[in-house]
């Protein structure tokens, strides 16, 4: 048996799940053992990003080297999946790894098919994802019953019962089963190759199950009771026992694995840990930042909590949050972080950039010229379209967020707010972000999702073209309706009727009437002057109101001049 898995830490329960782990395989009556099992118990912060990895392999033994495909297959996935971004879905992951080495199998077996059948556990956080193709089996065993997860891909006619219909590398597209759901404590997790299903039954394998209570010895039972029973087939099991759950998410994760005070009250003119402090740049009741500067003397942010939030127990994990997204969306868009090896209090420290927000600009200047607005939204896409590449949302897109550097680089700033499906938590009943930039469907609870983003970045578009809001200003706590969007042409009539429409459909109600990724509406932009989105001509009423009613008024005037000359002659 493996020992259990958890994170070190103080006293009480630890941040990670407690697994106890059994394995074993066997040969049996055949030459060689072509099945292959593969257990990663990584580290305490790689696991809360990644979690656990538990497969099970069974190579197919009319290809060219069964054992061979199964190897490389575990070998591929336990190497390759930690490789994946830490933001990605376990789901997202294991399929973009998985179709590539597929492709792998098929031109790597000589002429002949390297074939392997594949079932895969990640157990993160509070939550399991099965990944499954072939014949090997995942069941849930908890509280005296059994249930199966996966489903066999063989035909089924007569005769063709164990003919496998799915497997890695022995289709062009591979197609994986995929399955997600929530962890319990008490439960246990079995995977079996057909060596044991096939002999035992489920009834078999859970009076084993039953029996025994060690996973080490259930998995040796498993295995021995099937080639006993006449098995003629490799036989291997695989059982996680899931002892105990993580009451936390990432942030929290992250706390605990350095205990850090927060700094003290830092002076003008002190060295701190490394850094010069100038002087205190900004202090509110969320954090406190200061200017610092480097060995080079190169300016930096310094930001941290104020002391009235040293006992608020989400406020540490708040802040080691948001600087973990940073370090995980480093590119031209986003400011630089540096490496901080000796770090011993809570803050964390991001490059200043000379330059003003776009907030600032609209209050110094006015509204944005066409063409410095075309060139900075494509901008704020790729910027947008990274983060979400990243499965990251940054949930607080606005102006007083989006710094123009004198570099002409668009930054997006304050990750407080950020967010990523799957490692990320919200309050019950939150609703975080500026009202005015919230999308709809955020006020009725809908999940976060890239498209609200999209709406943000609407919104802040128009509000820069325009000085006004779509849809009004909405102030905190207002629940407010949403109609249609006053057309941004009302009060920029010099805006081309392409970029209107891109605007219009950013800004929709309903998120399917929306851009789907930054990618699509970015494209709308730098086509908008070579197509028409809209393929029907804007009313003039809406185009040029002014004109209607002046218009309008002029015919009522002639009209009433003719009945009075009528009438008087």
């Amino acid at each position: 048996m493996r020992p259990e898995s958890q994170a070190p830490g103080s006293a009480g329960p630890p941040p990670c799940l407690r697994l106890r782990i059994g394995e074993a395989s066997a040969s049996g009556p055949r030459a060689e053992n072509q099945d292959a099992l593969r257990v990663v118990t990584p580290t305490p912060a790689l696991a809360a990003t990644k979690g656990y990895l538990f497969a099970l392999a069974d190579g197919v033994s009319q290809c060219a080297d069964g054992g061979l495909a199964a190897r490389a297959t575990l070998q591929a996935l336990a190497l390759d999946y930690y490789a994946t971004p830490e933001t990605w879905t376990v789901a997202q992951s294991l399929e973009r790894l998985l179709v590539a080495h597929n492709r792998w199998l098929r031109a790597n077996g000589g002429g002949q098919p390297l074939l392997t059948t594949l079932t895969a556990l990640v157990l993160r956080g509070r939550r399991f994802t099965l990944a499954h193709v072939g014949d090997c089996r995942a069941y849930r065993w908890l509280a005296g019953e059994l249930q199966r997860l996966s489903e066999d891909h063989v035909w089924e006619q007569p005769g063709m019962q164990h003919v496998l219909k799915r497997a890695l590398g022995l289709d062009q597209h591979l197609v994986v089963d995929y399955l997600d759901g929530e962890l319990h404590a008490g439960e246990h997790f079995l995977l079996v190759s057909d060596g044991v299903w096939a002999t035992l039954g489920d009834a078999g394998i859970r009076h084993i199950l039953e029996d025994t209570e060690e996973p080490q010895a259930a998995c040796q039972a498993l295995v021995s009771a099937a080639h006993l029973a006449g098995s003629q087939d490799n036989a291997s099991a695989l059982l996680v026992s899931v002892d105990a759950l993580p009451e936390a998410d990432l942030g929290d994760t992250l706390a605990q694995l350095d205990h850090w005070p927060l700094p003290p009250k830092l002076r003008p003119g002190q060295t701190f840990e490394g850094w010069q402090v100038e002087r205190l740049l900004n202090e509110t009741r969320q954090s406190l930042v200061y200017r610092v500067h480097d060995a080079l003397g190169r300016a930096w942010l310094l930001k941290t909590l104020p002391p009235g939030r040293a006992d608020e127990p989400q406020a540490g994990p708040a802040l080691l949050l948001e600087e973990w997204f940073l370090r995980r969306v480093a590119g031209r868009h986003f400011p630089e972080l540096p490496p901080l090896p000796q770090r011993q209090h809570l803050y964390y420290v991001q490059r200043e950039y000379p330059g003003q927000t776009l907030a600032e600009h609209l209050h110094r200047h006015g509204p944005l010229a066409l063409a410095d607005w075309l060139e900075l939204a494509p901008r704020l896409l790729r910027a947008l379209g990274m983060l979400h590449r990243r499965n990251l949302l940054h949930r607080d897109i606005k102006p007083e967020n989006l710094l123009w550097g004198e570099d002409g680089e668009l930054r997006v700033l304050d990750f407080g707010l950020a967010y990523c499906p799957g490692l990320s938590r919200d309050e019950p009943h939150s609703l975080p972000g500026t009202p005015s930039y919230i999308a709809p469907e955020a006020f009725a609870g809908a999940a976060p999702g890239p498209q609200q983003d999209l709406y943000a970045a609407g919104v802040t578009l128009y509000h820069l073209l325009t000085g006004h809001y779509p849809y009004g200003e909405i102030e905190p706590f207002q629940h407010p309706r949403f109609g249609q969007p006053t057309p941004a042409s009302r009060y920029r009539p010099d805006l081309p009727a392409w970029l209107d429409a891109c605007l219009n459909r950013a800004l929709a109600t309903d998120p399917a009437q929306r851009y789907e990724t930054a990618e699509q509406w970015l494209l709308d932009l730098e086509q908008g002057e070579r197509r028409t989105l809209d393929e029907h001509p804007r009313p003039l009423l809406e185009h040029e109101p002014l004109k209607v009613w002046r218009g309008v008024a002029l015919v009522s005037l002639l009209v009433n001049l003719a009945l009075a000359v009528w009438l008087l002659a």
